[in-house]
């Protein structure tokens, strides 16, 4: 069995599948990656939350083990790659943490012998949003934007998914991960699919079925690697029972549009890098002049800006990052309305590649309203600090 560093872009399909005297076992690879946290330094405010990113922000929060990931993938053959990854930091409730949950499981098939062409069929992330695709291994910021997070809980579902993508833009995916440039992974030039909409390991509750779609190219200009991108989604979203409270207002079928088109626009750190999306769209949030959830407008995004510096073998990452999001979280409790203003400023140290330190100090304003909770605005700031094992 073959230990490959979480630097490894998920989606790489380079592994080479070795002899054909070599048994199906041989071509599997494991890696993986644990991030330890502590977010109450310089605390503020112990009533701002963060639900959707990290559940050990304010009170009740500690020491905290946010992800615990092992993943398992092999090119089993010429034409199929495999890809599963449990994570074992899930929690079920407040009080019940580090349960082990399927995060990926899918298998993609080639339709040529460069695996230019594939269908990937199974639980994964959806095609939608940079920083979406990015490993959580990978990134800067502590924790995903509001703005084009909110489309999906844990960025994951299950659906069956087309790419397409030169070998050599292939083989680009890989380095922009491999060489510690914050790429997002090999996730095709092109991509279309569709998948339940419901969000990971949760059931279909619908007939419907969500369609996404997107385009991302990464540019070589000279030394640098500027990469562009569109995407867009459609479906139906069914809240579920447990998601609302009593006494709040829904239509009638508790369903409700859920669509975005989003723009991306990434330059890689080589030294300087700029990293920005955008998005619009349509989803459910809870109106708390009518008690009910409603279909409303929604917007937000982010800019991050960074600069990597080489140090005698060591790595220096500063980060600043602006994000904005006005809209509903459909995943939430009575599809939460939000509006988040904030601001991070850190630095990312990996004196080796196996180990990785984050500091990071946040200033937000966050308000966030359901139909127990009203007008409820809470701001503050408070430094984060992250430990981050890669194996």
């Amino acid at each position: 069995m073959t230990i490959f560093n979480s630097a490894m872009a998920q989606s790489d399909l380079s592994t080479s599948v070795g002899t054909e005297q070599n048994k199906w076992y041989d071509r599997i690879n494991l890696r993986g990656y644990a991030q330890l946290r502590y977010n109450r330094l310089l605390e503020t405010n112990p009533l701002l939350k963060n639900e959707q990113g990290d559940k050990s922000w304010g009170d009740g929060g500690g020491l905290f083990i946010r992800r615990v990931r092992l993943v398992f993938s092999g090119q089993i053959s010429e034409r199929v790659f495999f890809y599963i990854q449990p994570d074992f930091a899930s929690s079920i409730s407040t009080d019940n943490l580090h349960f082990g949950q399927i995060r990926d499981a899918y298998f993609d098939l080639g339709l040529d012998d460069d695996n230019e062409f594939r269908f990937r069929i199974g639980q994964s992330k959806i095609p939608f949003g940079f920083e979406n695709m990015q490993s959580s291994s990978n990134r800067l910021p502590l924790d995903r934007a509001d703005g084009t997070n909110s489309s999906f809980v844990n960025e994951r579902d299950l659906g069956v998914f087309f790419y397409w993508a030169p070998k050599r833009i292939r083989e680009r995916f890989s380095l922009l991960v491999n060489e510690g440039l914050k790429g997002s992974g090999d996730f095709g030039v092109f991509g279309l699919g569709f998948f339940n909409g419901q969000g990971a390991n949760k059931p279909e509750l619908n007939k419907n079925k969500h369609i996404v779609t997107r385009i991302s190219y990464p540019l070589a200009v000279g030394n640098q690697f500027i990469e562009p991108g569109i995407q867009a989604y459609t479906g139906r979203y069914q809240l579920f029972d447990a998601q609302l409270s009593e006494g709040v207002k829904t239509a009638s079928d508790k369903t409700y549009i859920d669509e975005r088109i989003a723009a991306s626009v990434v330059l890689y750190p080589k030294p300087f890098g700029i990293q920005a999306e955008y998005n619009v769209g349509r989803g459910p949030a809870f109106d708390k002049e009518t008690d009910s959830i409603r279909s409303e407008k929604l917007q937000g995004g982010y800019v991050t800006f960074s600069y990597r510096k080489l140090i005698n073998d060591q790595t220096f990452i500063p980060f600043a990052r602006l994000h904005y999001y006005d809209g509903g979280k459909k995943h939430e409790l009575d599809a939460r309305k939000y509006e988040v203003k904030e601001l991070e400023i850190g630095v990312e140290w990996q004196p080796v590649k196996q180990f990785e330190l984050v500091c990071q100090y946040t200033l937000s304003s966050r308000r966030f309203e359901d139909f127990k909770l009203q007008d409820n605005l809470q701001r503050g700031n408070l430094l984060r600090i992250q430990a981050q094992i890669n194996f």
